[in-house]
């Protein structure tokens, strides 16, 4: 197999991995075991163990001394310093990205927060959790608002904390049903367009502080 080969196999088995770990289909703490998984994927551990460092890369699974991987725990604090560190990073950036972001990335916003605005939340087929639709433009309306900060170290940084994030939502997503979030990104779309970073900014910390307070609201 070459260099090439396997990095191909890893990154679908991260990929899919990633998918069946956001759907729910492992629970908190379980394991996730090389052997069986490379059996399932039809791949070879090596591939398996590479697509698993890059789930702990990701916020979303554990590596355990002597005990291998498991998907990540449902800790109220772990998430709780997961929110803290996006409301300090991403109104930061939002800043830069309205200070720097051209038209083209005006249109951008629009365009994402468009999609996001026509994408149903849930789907009855999907089960309790967000639509993979919603979900995908979602964390694309969000991205797309900070790319215009032009700092690709920010952005892999806001990739990492989304993708933990975003597990925690989904474990908690019945926590606050009333919560109007698309209010919220409007509000959100609006500021940034308007080029009022002050406004904008502000409207992020909400956002993000109200996310943060969901993920510890009783079960």
């Amino acid at each position: 197999m070459t260099g090439t080969t396997k990095q191909m196999l890893s990154e679908r088995v991260y990929s899919e991995l990633r998918d069946a770990v956001m759907r729910g289909e492992f629970a908190p703490e379980e394991a996730l075991k090389p052997q069986e998984l490379a059996r399932k994927y039809a791949v070879s551990l090596a591939v398996v163990r590479e697509a698993l460092v890059q789930l702990v890369g990701d916020g979303i699974a554990d590596r355990l001394p002597n005990r291998g991987f498991a998907v990540s725990a449902f800790s109220d604090q772990r998430w709780q310093e997961v929110a803290q560190a996006r409301c300090a990073i991403e109104p930061v950036m939002l800043r830069m990205s309205i200070e720097r972001g051209d038209l083209d990335w005006e249109a951008r916003v629009r365009a994402a927060h468009h999609r996001l605005a026509r994408t149903p939340m849930y789907r009855p087929e999907e089960g309790e959790y967000f639509s993979a639709a919603w979900s995908r433009a979602h964390r694309d309306f969000h991205r797309v608002l900070l790319e215009g900060c032009g700092n690709d170290v920010l952005l892999d940084t806001f990739d990492r904390l989304w993708m933990a994030s975003e597990l925690a939502r989904r474990w908690s997503a019945n926590r606050t049903p009333n919560r109007d979030a698309e209010a919220e990104h409007r509000r959100l779309e609006q500021a940034a367009l308007a080029r009022d970073a002050d406004t904008a900014a502000a409207v992020l910390g909400r956002h993000l502080t109200l996310t943060a307070a969901g993920l510890t609201a009783p079960r």
